[in-house]
């Protein structure tokens, strides 16, 4: 066969428009994985519209790509994979990318850090598959929508309505006895109301120690870290306490 029509075919009109219908099924997952990432974003969780979002449309590409293994290689499957099986390759890959992925991941009491860079990590390695089964448009779409997807998308969730999320963990004087009901209270008369679930409580030398995550009642409510440190500082019976910024 000459070099021009073995490289040719991987720019064919067929191939072109399984391309084509890769790239469509790759836009719908990443709406659809948006979409259900919104809602985790706006209740203060740490994964948001981009990890979401990112996994949704890697995950549809790998189970999109074995519905055309004719399309595979440019069209010579029969000879490229004679003896053995690509999607146990595939299956390999991704295992040991999640691995990779994982050890990226760091949390530090309520803050979780470098979810989006596990889920790039990961369809970062499916824009990989692509290219090695030949479907190069659609992993040249892939990356660009990955690339799109973390460099807009956080602009983009700062113009939608979103509730942002303190970890607090406040150590109380030995012998001081807090009240939730109280607490919670306080939370809602500066704008936040403690996220269900989030409370943590421990003891050590005779001192309390509380942890949980406050969440915003709406994207202007909440006051500021400065001034709750502030009034915090002033609080009777905290001997200690920590703020921060909840985040992914």
């Amino acid at each position: 066969m000459p070099t021009s029509e073995f490289f040719g075919a991987y720019w064919s009109g067929s191939e072109l428009a399984t391309n084509g219908v890769i790239l469509l099924n790759l836009i719908g997952a990443l709406l659809l994985g948006m979409l259900v990432g919104y809602e985790r974003a706006y209740h203060g969780r740490a994964a948001g519209m981009r990890t979401y979002g990112l996994v949704c449309m890697a995950s549809a590409a790998l189970t999109v790509v074995g519905g055309y293994p004719d399309f595979w290689f440019g069209g010579h499957t029969a000879n490229a994979v004679m003896g053995t099986d690509p999607t146990r390759v595939i299956q390999g890959i991704v295992t040991g990318i999640g691995f990779l992925g994982a050890g990226v991941i760091m949390r530090e009491g309520f803050n979780i850090s470098g979810l989006t860079t596990a889920a790039s990590i990961w369809a970062s390695s499916v824009i990989g598959i692509l290219v090695g089964v030949g479907f190069y448009l659609a992993a040249m779409g892939l990356a660009l929508l990955c690339a799109m997807v973390m460099i807009y998308l956080s602009k983009i969730e700062l113009l939608l309505p979103s509730r942002h999320a303190i970890a607090i963990t406040m150590r109380f004087k030995a012998g001081f006895t807090p009240q939730e009901e109280q607490l919670r209270k306080l939370a809602r008369d500066r704008g936040y109301e403690v996220a269900g679930g989030s409370l943590m409580i421990s003891q050590e030398e005779g001192k309390m120690e509380w942890r949980f995550v406050a969440l915003a009642l709406g994207k202007r409510a909440g006051a500021p870290l400065p001034q709750l440190a502030a009034e915090m500082a002033r609080f009777e019976g905290i001997d200690a306490f920590h703020l921060t910024h909840a985040r992914n």
